[in-house]
């Protein structure tokens, strides 16, 4: 049995620097149909490997057209741009403007909230001594324990009973 002839694919190059994909018959009996296969996928290769790899130039590489300065185009483009740069600078003096306004805000709120804690720090050293004041009220209502009744029971009020 034979087996047909496989296409060997080939790329070639016209003037533009486009890659083209040519098929050129070729028999390849050695090899099994399933290597065959892959073999016939096709490879595009650039048609000139300087040619940067299919990157575009940078603008700044360009050239542009020189515009002549006394045509109306021109006079248009510029009176667009300067519009458009005025425009530009005023949303960024208003963004200055109102970032300068919060600065303000929130530097006013700092102070209040400095003065609140100031005031609840007063406040909680306050009762803090009264608290301390009174704990020591309480332990010197206290009466100190008999030391001639060590056997006798001890009064109901007294709060060191273990209650």
């Amino acid at each position: 049995m034979s087996r047909p002839s496989q296409p060997k694919l080939t790329t070639s190059s016209d003037r533009s620097s486009v890659s083209v994909i040519q098929s050129q018959g070729h028999a390849s009996s050695s090899l099994p149909p399933s290597v065959i296969g892959l073999q016939q996928v096709p490879q595009l290769v650039p048609a000139h490997p300087s040619a940067g790899g299919g990157k575009a130039l940078p603008p700044s590489t360009m050239k542009k057209p020189q515009a002549d300065k006394d045509s109306d185009e021109y006079r248009q483009r510029r009176e667009r741009n300067n519009l458009a740069v005025k425009k530009s600078r005023m949303r960024s003096k208003q963004k200055a403007m109102d970032t300068q306004q919060r600065v303000n805000e929130l530097k006013e709120e700092n102070e209040r909230l400095e003065a609140k804690i100031k005031l609840l720090s007063k406040e909680l050293s306050v009762l803090k001594d009264l608290f301390l004041e009174h704990a020591h009220n309480l332990a010197d209502n206290v009466p100190p324990p008999q030391a001639g009744a060590e056997g006798s029971s001890p009064a109901p009020n007294n709060p060191t009973n273990g209650q």
